[in-house]
């Protein structure tokens, strides 16, 4: 399906499928003006004498902010004073099923509309210039989806659908460039350049041939021009959480100081709207602290230590939200990839002391598990095969710690499943503070550490691994004379 709003290759989220409160420190912060109001009356088919919603987006989400009721004659309306945030927002049926989209503007907010629930693609509006022009893009919209559907249906060669999608997404942004030309000022128009990519200019295409990143590096150098940080339109469309998640996987190198690099540059940009930098600030945070590629953590602790630490730089955030930030950070930041891996003092089943500084070998391999924990059971005995069959041969040391369950279960399991050869220690006094110091909250959790105790990976699977390391072996291989 081709999607009402879409940053340029990617697709921006339109399910209603979050209705409730904002985390506290990002309750939007939009600045109403009393002396104007807004008031929107809907006249609606095969409703009466219920409950009708207004919501809009915040990011890819979506979230009801007010609620009305149809009277007897099937008339609703949403009143108040001051203005509405502008952004795109959606009228709610009762039946919480169906919904239609309306453009909230930065002025003219009263206006009327005609709708048939039975049809709602065939929404009229009176005196909203910028929601005619709305209804007629999405009119647009389903004429080019219904020639490409049209289209599909008569070949199943994969080239030619290529070329049929490509030909309807040109449509569309011929489209977008001819409303931004003919009508520069709307709403719409604001929109549509927000979502489209850069381009470079003629001039600079025909003498930058010779480079073909040229393009790449244009498009990342331009990417934020036609957003404008300082208009909090973009915080209630889905474009400006499409374009962020857009930049930081496709634009910018996937290395922490290339990320925190940009973020910063981006922050710096958001600061003069306090609303945008608050979500922005909150998406990366949140982004790089649940992402599930190795090294991101990275990215996490520099925003923690950069923009959270110095109170004074969130002073919109409750003080325990922060404190449980910097904490997570203080969890992570022994741990991150390129450290020296914290020191241990564990003993052995036999009580024998072991240092693991000390420990020599031209890869540790650091298993935190525990013989109750039902993925452990099933992943400790995969990591034992890959080692005898692989990894053993690339100079790698299994050390199993145990995390938790009783010596007993532990010692056990050990004999119940053979896992001779490993190195296995546990700390019998938990002295050794080895869960603060690896972030071992869950089992199993893996550290690969080389030589000189760096560690190099963390948190991989079997697979994950077992990649790893050959691409480690191959990478030697190829710098080798």
């Amino acid at each position: 399906m081709i999607p009402l709003f879409t940053c340029e290759k990617q697709s921006c989220m339109k399910n209603i499928y979050s209705f409730g409160l904002m985390i506290c420190c990002m309750v939007l912060t939009g600045v109403q003006t009393m002396a104007q109001s807004h008031e929107i009356r809907i006249a609606l088919k095969n409703w009466k004498d219920t409950t009708l919603y207004l919501g809009n987006y915040y990011g890819s989400k979506t979230y009801l902010v007010d609620s009305t009721r149809i009277n007897a004659n099937g008339m609703a309306v949403f009143s108040g004073p001051g203005l509405l945030p502008p952004g795109i927002y959606f009228v709610l049926m009762p039946d919480r099923q169906h919904f239609f989209e309306m453009l909230i503007p930065w002025h003219e907010q009263h206006f009327e509309v005609v709708a048939d629930t039975a049809h709602l693609d065939q929404i009229q509006f009176l005196h909203s210039p910028d929601n005619e022009a709305f209804v007629a893009y999405n009119q647009f919209l389903a004429h080019v989806q219904k020639e490409l559907d049209d289209a599909k249906n008569s070949t199943a060669d994969s080239a030619t659908l290529d070329h049929l999608q490509q030909q309807a997404m040109d449509k569309i942004k011929a489209y977008r460039l001819q409303w931004i030309k003919n009508h520069p000022h709307t709403m719409l128009a604001t929109l549509f350049k927000g979502m489209m990519d850069p381009e470079p200019p003629q001039s600079k295409q025909k003498t930058e041939q010779a480079d073909s990143l040229f393009a790449y590096h244009y498009l990342q150098a331009h990417y934020w021009d036609q957003l404008s940080f300082a208009d909090s339109l973009w915080l209630r469309t889905p474009i400006l959480e499409g374009k962020l998640q857009r930049y930081f996987s496709q634009l910018v190198p996937p290395q922490p100081d290339s990320i925190n690099a940009a973020a910063d540059a981006l922050l710096a940009k958001a600061r003069v709207n306090l609303s945008m930098y608050k979500f922005v600030l909150w998406w990366l945070t949140y982004t790089f602290e649940s992402s599930p590629y190795m090294g991101m953590d990275a990215v996490f602790v520099h925003l923690v230590e950069k923009y959270y630490m110095p109170p004074a730089k969130v002073d919109w955030l409750s003080e325990s939200l922060r404190q449980k930030l910097i904490q997570r950070a203080y969890q992570l930041s022994p741990n991150l990839i390129g450290e020296t891996a914290p020191n241990l003092i564990l003993h052995d089943t036999l009580q024998h002391r072991y240092v693991l500084d000390t420990l020599q070998a031209p890869y540790l391999l650091l298993v935190f598990w525990d013989p109750t924990c039902g993925h452990c059971i099933r992943e400790v005995p995969r990591m034992d095969s890959a080692w005898r069959a692989d990894w053993h041969r690339m100079g790698v040391k299994m050390v199993g710690i145990l995390a938790d369950g009783t010596p007993q279960q532990w010692k056990d399991f050990i004999l119940a499943h053979h896992l001779t050869g490993w190195l296995h220690l546990y700390d019998p006094d938990n002295s050794s503070h080895f869960r603060q110091l690896y972030d071992v909250y869950e089992t199993p959790v893996t550290y690969l550490l080389d030589a000189h105790k760096k560690i190099i990976a963390k948190r991989l699977d079997v697979e994950g691994l077992s990649a790893f390391l050959h691409h480690l072996q191959e990478t030697a291989s190829a710098s080798t004379p």
